[in-house]
């Protein structure tokens, strides 16, 4: 079985920034529970590496997701490439040092996990983020396609959710304490808090104003810069027709705000592609001030989606061609 493209991202998921706020909260409780307890309480290296079962699956998979990416590798003992990657990805756990936690299922012992991820064959690996499911790859996969796999998650576990790991103590008996995650209280954490309920009690113009509140004193604050642009996103399809916003669209295909309301639509029914590649098209159809308008637009679709996602990078070429 050949390995699959991993995929990071999926749709865009408009509970990213609940998610990120919850996984912060969480991961600073266990660090106060830490510091009561009287320790820095690092765990082991040897605890890098968990097997799990359908009884403690939520505990050891879905709540440490809130404080370290959980990697999931679903092998058998009959899976002769699970014997291959198996190794490999427990020995890449110790070596990131603690920025993920490797969870391997036996799916002979637990088939309701293995269906409730749609494991279609085996090996088959998974993350788990702030309780978010995502595909990593499936098959055998070579050690460099793994290392850039698991790069990318860490990389997207920091930025968008604030999780930078556990501390791993080499000193540490092996499945003593959990460690506190290294995640800093920051400074506007009940600013973004704010701004996260008022998503939930469906007050856009509070949450972006929440935002603005943030981005004012702290510019590049991304989580900020995220939720910013999914409220605004929100606000602008807030009582939109869908139906007459998409044959606006279809019946002006050089209307630069008849593009952009079918855009804001596409993203949030989680056609990314289609999204970034109708004001792409829409740049090419236009001059002067609609197409500056369009280009701004297709920016804050990026910030949206994040920038670390494959279609953000493969959609700034497209929009530099067609600008060019």
């Amino acid at each position: 079985m050949q390995p699959r493209n991993m995929s990071m991202s999926g749709v865009v998921d408009l509970a990213a920034v609940k998610a990120a706020q919850e996984a912060k909260a969480k991961a600073e409780q266990a660090r106060a529970e830490a510091a009561r307890q009287g320790g820095g309480g690092g765990v082991s290296p040897a605890d890098l590496v968990i097997d799990v079962d359908e009884a403690g699956f939520e505990r050891d998979v879905l709540q440490r997701s809130a404080e370290v990416p959980v990697v999931i590798d679903f092998w058998a003992e009959w899976c002769e490439p699970c014997k291959q990657l198996s190794p490999v990805l427990e020995r890449l756990a110790v070596e990131y040092n603690g920025r993920f936690l490797l969870a391997r299922i036996d799916v002979d012992a637990n088939q309701m996990l293995m269906q409730q991820f749609g494991v279609q064959g085996i090996p088959a690996v998974f993350a788990v983020v702030a309780g978010q499911a995502l595909p990593l790859f499936q098959g055998a996969a070579g050690e460099a396609q793994i290392r850039e796999t698991l790069d990318q998650l860490v990389t997207v576990a920091e930025q968008r959710f604030g999780l930078t790991g556990l501390t791993v103590d080499p000193d540490a008996e092996p499945g003593g304490a959990q460690s506190a995650p290294a995640v800093p209280v920051g400074p506007y954490d009940a600013l973004l808090e704010a701004a996260v309920q008022a998503l939930d009690a469906g007050d856009l113009a509070g949450a972006v104003q929440a935002y603005k509140n943030v981005l004012s004193e702290d510019p590049a604050n991304m989580e900020a810069k995220l939720g910013l642009a999914q409220a605004e996103l929100l606000q602008r399809v807030q009582g939109a027709d869908p139906q007459q916003v998409r044959k606006d669209a279809a019946d002006k295909p050089a209307d630069a705000q008849a593009q952009i309301a079918a855009a804001d639509l596409d993203l949030v029914g989680g056609h990314v592609e289609d999204a970034f590649g109708r004001l792409i098209d829409t740049v090419q159809r236009t001059v002067g001030d609609d197409r500056e308008t369009v280009r701004l637009r297709l920016l804050e679709l990026f910030e949206v989606v994040g920038a670390e996602d494959p279609r953000v990078a493969a959609a700034r070429r497209a929009l530099a061609r067609a600008l060019f």
